[in-house]
């Protein structure tokens, strides 16, 4: 019953029927979004440990096929989720809510107070992910064999943009 709820409101539901949620408790940026979910809904299971909150401290892949196998909720990459698809008993119930974006950014280092770094090369690395061709690349990777994009590029935007 959490189809179409916002991710709080869904996260919510989920502990009120104390219904199993797999959660990968492996600091990953998936994790870290999961996490910040439950604090918005004004829950903490990963401190508090219900029953119902299992912990897999495995990957993405993993994560899911333990929360097939389990009949769970989780929180999932849209592409780690398409590539294993197929092997899944499981279905896309919250989506589209700026709240699940996992924003990756590029950033240099100052290389005045890390002289060892090698600032030029995190330059030409982060003039290659922003280029626009890039970003178009990024935009359109996994379409052709998924059908949908995988990645939404943001490199000329900013959190605000994003509704974040």
């Amino acid at each position: 019953k959490i189809k179409d709820l916002g991710p709080a409101d869904a996260f919510k539901a989920i502990a009120a029927a104390g219904a199993t949620f797999a959660a990968r408790a492996d600091k990953s940026g998936t994790s870290t979004k999961e996490l910040g979910i439950w604090k918005k809904a004004g829950l903490d299971p990963a401190t508090e440990k219900p029953a119902w909150y299992l912990e897999t401290g495995q990957g993405m892949g993993a994560t899911l096929t333990i929360a097939s196998e389990k009949g769970a909720y989780t929180v999932t990459d849209r592409a780690t989720y398409l590539a294993n698809k197929d092997k899944l008993q499981l279905e896309i119930l919250v989506e589209g809510d700026n709240s699940l974006l996992n924003v990756y950014h590029v950033i240099t280092v100052d290389p005045i107070k890390w002289p060892k770094v090698n600032y030029d090369g995190a330059v030409a690395f982060m003039n290659f992910m922003t280029d626009p061709a890039l970003q178009e690349v990024i935009g359109k990777f996994g379409v052709d064999k998924y059908g949908q994009q995988l990645f939404i590029p943001d490199a000329d935007k900013t959190d605000a943009d994003l509704g974040l």
